[in-house]
């Protein structure tokens, strides 16, 4: 397998990966980490946040580590150490893999519209239209992806307003006590976090479309350190806000505290908060297609265009024949081991592997 070459205009500056790491891990699970979270760690839960992004920072490093051995993408890593056909297949469980992932982030917010705003809809309905814009970025390249996902960070900062106006309703005594919970624990609740933390991973596919890639990884830790601090400050006001057992019942603590927000001209403001997070969420759902579809045409030599046409009809049909089972707890299911038991184990796996064939060579 060649390496994966990309024309330098089709490159994005190193700079833009702090919008790319911020933009892909802040989304969906903004919305409703707080109830798992509480349920494992109670007021403990700042301490599995911060493990979460000690751990994703690590990942992070051991990522550039293994491009600067091998440079390309995950595909050409996997096929450098497994070879052809035992590589080929560790990369389609990482395609398969972008892909749950990003059905998970559509059928997730499809069901935040449903609860609160439109039940009336039919899921497959709302699914189509964010695919037919998902296709109309992704067709556009990677830096249209890019320019999208910069203009979301951008003009979402407005809602940090949100945690500040609930700390006007909280009692920071909520927060105590503190470490009265186990080490397993902490963990139970590290791993709870993992969609909202999830997305740096991404970059195992767009490496390659980065000018002068190395010099990018302070840019991806500070988008993932900002990303672990956004975390933090809304899970502070959380459990300030909200009595312990009543934040574990909350389905989306984070909308149902916009909704205390009265403005004169504003009655429902959560209405604003889920109409504005379609934005937020665009890259959420766009990026992993893209790594998925990207993936599938290293693999097969086919154009881009024709997986994601597959991969948008699978997500319909789903939506139109799984959609009432609870098929975004199934998901969930699905996701959150695999991305914690996947990435979390096979990135240093992989880097130990790529690190002893390397110093064989030598020898």
């Amino acid at each position: 397998m060649n390496q994966a070459t990309v024309n330098v205009k089709y490159k994005v500056s190193p700079f833009y990966v702090f919008f790319l790491m911020h933009g892909m891990q802040t989304g969906l699970g903004a919305l409703s980490f707080q109830r798992e979270l509480a349920k494992f760690t109670g007021t403990d839960g700042w301490i599995s946040i911060l493990l979460a992004g000690l751990i994703i920072h690590l990942i992070i490093w051991l990522i550039y580590k293994i491009f600067k051995m091998v440079p390309g993408d995950i595909i050409n890593a996997n096929h450098h150490v497994f070879g052809k056909w035992v590589g080929s297949f560790f990369s389609l469980l990482f395609i398969l893999y972008f892909f749950i992932l990003g059905m998970t982030i559509i059928v997730g917010y499809i069901r935040v519209i449903h609860v609160w705003m439109f039940d009336d809809v039919p899921a497959w309905a709302m699914a189509a239209v964010f695919l037919i814009l998902i296709y109309y970025v992704i067709s556009g390249g990677f830096r249209t992806v890019t320019g999208i996902t910069f203009i979301t960070v951008i003009v979402s900062y407005w809602l940090l307003f949100f945690p500040f106006y609930g700390i006007r309703y909280s009692d920071f005594t909520g927060v105590l006590p503190i470490f009265n919970h186990t080490f397993l624990d902490i963990l139970k609740g590290t791993k709870s976090i993992s969609l909202t933390m999830l997305g740096f991973e991404m970059l195992l596919m767009y490496y390659p479309f980065i000018k002068k890639a190395e010099t990018s990884q302070k840019f991806a830790h500070g988008g993932a350190l900002t990303t672990t601090l956004l975390a933090l400050t809304v899970y502070f006001v959380s459990i300030a806000f909200y009595p312990l057992k009543l934040l574990t019942l909350t389905l989306w603590p984070t909308l149902t505290l916009t909704s205390i927000i009265e403005l004169p001209f504003i009655q429902r403001f959560e209405y604003i908060t889920i109409s504005w997070w379609a934005i937020i969420i665009i890259p959420n759902m766009v990026i992993p297609l893209w790594a998925a579809s990207r993936g599938i045409k290293r693999l097969f030599n086919v154009q881009q265009k024709y997986p994601l046409w597959i991969m948008s009809i699978i997500i319909v049909l789903v939506n139109i024949l799984y959609y009432d089972i609870d098929l975004l707890y199934i998901l969930n299911k699905i996701i959150n081991p695999y991305s914690v038991g996947f990435i979390v184990l096979y990135i240093p796996l992989l880097f130990v592997l790529l690190k002893t064939k390397k110093l064989l060579k030598r020898s």
